[in-house]
Order: C-alpha cells, then structure tokens, then sequence
C-alpha cells in the first residue's frame, strides 16, 4: 500500500496527480463512508446496548467485537475528556484469567517485565511477546491473588496463544476468558463520580492499584488505571453478561450531577500523551525495544527467570535496535482525529533526498498544541530531535520534525495526581 499511496503524488510538488487513488477513496461511485454491517457474527460488548442508547455515530471492530469509537464529535469529547468526565465502554477489553498451581510461573514466562515485583493487588502494563521478541499484544495484567492473573487484552487472539502454550508445555494452568467487562471512567472529575458510587474509601486505592468493591449488589473490581492520560480509573464488573446495563445505570445516575459523558478512546489525547495502539503502531513486527526509549522499562533483561523472546531481545539490546519510534509535527492544514476514519494507512515518511525511510502510524490534530502531531518509526540515525523529514498524506507532502514524546506530560504526572 505504500508503492499506492506514494505514486498518488507527485514528487516534484504537493499537488495531486490521476491515479485512481482518489476512486479507491470516494470517487463519484464509491461511497466515501461505508458502514459496518451490524449482525450476529460479530460480539457485543455487554455494555453494547446501553451505549449505543446514547447515540454511537461510529464503531470499528476489537477482539471480533463491536466498539463505539465516537458518538459524532470528536473533538468535543477531547475537551469533555480534558475538562470534565467521561465513560467509555471498553467491553470489547476480553479479560483472559490465568489460575492454578503454575499461573505465577506461566504468566512470568509471558511477559518481559519481572512479576516477582508485582504485588496481590497491583496493575503492571505489559508487552506480550514471541520468541522473535515481536509483540503480541499489551495488555494491562492484574494480579488478583497469588495464582490468579487477569490479561485486559488489546486487539490480538492471545488466549488461543495462552491455551496452546501451556498445553505443549505441560502447566498446571486453567487459561479461560471469564465474565467480566471493564468500564473506563476518565477526566479530572473522575474521583468525584468514583466517590458518589462506591463512597470515599475509592480515593485510596493507588495508581496502578486495584482493589473490590460491591455497588447495589454488583461484584466490581476498581483499579486505578486508564488510556487516556488523564485521571481515570476502569471498573471491572463480575458477571458482566447479567450485571452490565445496571452497572452502566449507576454509573450513569453518579455521573450525571458532574456532567458525565460517554465518549470513544479519545486517540488525539492518547497520541498526545505517547500511548501506543496495538494494531497501529505495535504489531507482532515490532519488539519492545524499537517503541521508544520511554518505553525501555517494559523489558528487564537482568531477571533470573525466561521469558518468551528474552534471548532475541538480549541479542537485539546486544547489537542495537536499527529503528525507533519517534514523535512528529507536521505541517498543513488540521489532521483529522483518528477515529474518525481520517487515517486509513500509515503516512510513509521520507528523508530530505526524498527517500521512502518509516511509517507515521498514527496521527492527529492535538486541539491544544494547534499541531498535527503523530507516532512514527524511522530509521534510528534520523531519531534524534530536531531531524527534519517530509510525510506523504493523502492531501500532500508536509514537512515534518522529530520532536521527543510524549507531547504533553511527559513525566506522565497528571494520571497520578
């Protein structure tokens, strides 16, 4: 797709040129937005009906289910997320519980990050990986006792990895996605509609801390985690095919004094704040240590224990990554939002020679910064700050800086506060 999109323009100029790239996007008999077919093939999330009650104007499909990704104005929830508090329905987040005897040593195995320093109670984000080091997914992982982990899954089938894994290996292990559904309740007035619904004890529960809690009944697990950048907890409902519209109810009723809103991941903050979007810019082509040096952390080579993919990431560290992903302004007219179907490939990167040299893998217009901004992987000799590039768009070549990420709270303190 790239060789498309290139000849798409011409080089000796931003202007358009006859391709056919422009039928291939909305000539005068394509539609320039088709649906998704609604229908039983696909999951629903067990929020699916309660939020679309509210007026879901796109979904896109995660974990082979539906997700509302906006509910018409993308920009308005980027302010709602920034100024006051939001609701997401983030079901489709399919939890994949791993118990028994051997749930410790198999999920260890997992994950590059050292579970040794993950206490009963504590929420670790977490790259899943291969034995070429390539990522599998990144979840959140909760440890909810000794044995007992839950895997908030990003977009990739890692239970069937999970189950086949510990087959052919022989653990002690029950692998199952179990009955429950995260809601995310995001924005600086989180805590108060956390405090309406489960009283002020919520407030104690630390940053990347879990803890349960019962609401009219409802079994809720509340950990104070989030993709936003922003304050923000998830509530993880037990019995979520049963409890869900009365979760999303109560949660509705302590919201609505603080002007809740119920919005899609809000892609311009995420990219703001430097999250990655499985699918996006990780794919199981990509390895940890090429996502950026503020990522470093989630790989601790020096654990005593394996782990899938630690000897290629060893050898990988050992010889020097050959490409990183950066962030980038961008000149022109406003980007869209992501998830408004504004970005349908990658935008190909080139050197000054105009040479073809990474992918910008995803990108917006931050409101705020007044910048088109984005996520990009380019070659690690053009990764330092300051380098100059151009980036090919469907609506022209722009010139482009690498600038350091995150581009907002870069010491990330504002989900702590």
């Amino acid at each position: 797709m790239t060789d498309a999109i290139t000849s798409a323009f011409d080089t000796r100029s931003d202007s358009r040129i006859d391709t056919g790239f422009a039928a291939d996007t909305g000539g005068p008999n394509v539609p320039a937005n088709p649906a998704v077919m609604l229908y039983t093939r696909l999951r629903k999330s067990p929020y699916f009906w309660k939020s679309r009650a509210h007026g879901v104007a796109m979904y896109s499909v995660y974990n082979h289910t539906y997700h509302p990704r906006h509910y018409g104005d993308p920009v308005g929830e980027y302010w709602a997320l920034l100024q006051g508090v939001t609701v997401w329905d983030v079901g489709v987040e399919r939890q994949l519980e791993i118990s028994g005897p051997d749930a410790f040593d198999f999920t260890n195995m997992l994950v590059p990050r050292d579970l040794n320093r993950c206490d009963i109670g504590q929420c670790k984000y977490v790259f899943i990986t291969a034995p070429d080091g390539g990522i599998i997914n990144d979840p959140v992982l909760l440890r909810l006792e000794e044995n007992r982990f839950w895997l908030s899954l990003a977009d990739s089938d890692v239970g069937l990895w999970a189950m086949g894994l510990a087959h052919a290996g022989g653990w002690d292990v029950r692998i199952a996605e179990v009955d429950v559904a995260p809601l995310q309740i995001q924005g600086p007035l989180a805590k108060e509609v956390l405090c309406d619904l489960f009283g002020a004890d919520v407030l104690d529960v630390p940053y990347y801390r879990l803890r349960e809690f019962t609401v009219d009944g409802m079994q809720v697990v509340v950990s104070r985690t989030g993709y936003s950048g922003e304050i923000g907890y998830e509530l993880y409902l037990r019995d979520a095919s049963r409890n869900a519209g009365r979760l999303w109810d109560a949660v509705w009723e302590a919201g609505r004094p603080h002007g809740l809103r119920p919005i899609g991941p809000c892609h311009m903050r995420r990219i703001e704040a430097g999250m990655l979007a499985y699918g996006c810019d990780i794919t199981l082509g990509t390895n940890p240590l090429e996502v950026g040096y503020d990522y470093s952390w989630m790989v601790d080579l020096d654990q005593e224990a394996d782990f899938i993919g630690k000897a290629a990431l060893a050898r990988a560290r050992a010889e020097g990554v050959s490409r990183l992903m950066v962030g980038l302004e961008m000149s022109g007219e406003p980007l869209g939002t992501y998830n408004d179907g504004s970005m349908i490939e990658p935008f190909e990167v080139r050197d000054r020679s105009g040479t073809a040299v990474g992918t910008v893998t995803s990108a917006c217009h931050s409101p705020r910064l007044e910048r088109n901004i984005g996520l990009a992987m380019v070659p690690i000799e053009l990764s330092g700050t300051g380098t100059d590039l151009t980036v090919v768009t469907p609506t022209g070549i722009r010139e482009a800086t690498v600038v350091d990420k995150p581009f907002i709270d870069p010491r990330k303190e504002t989900p702590k506060r």
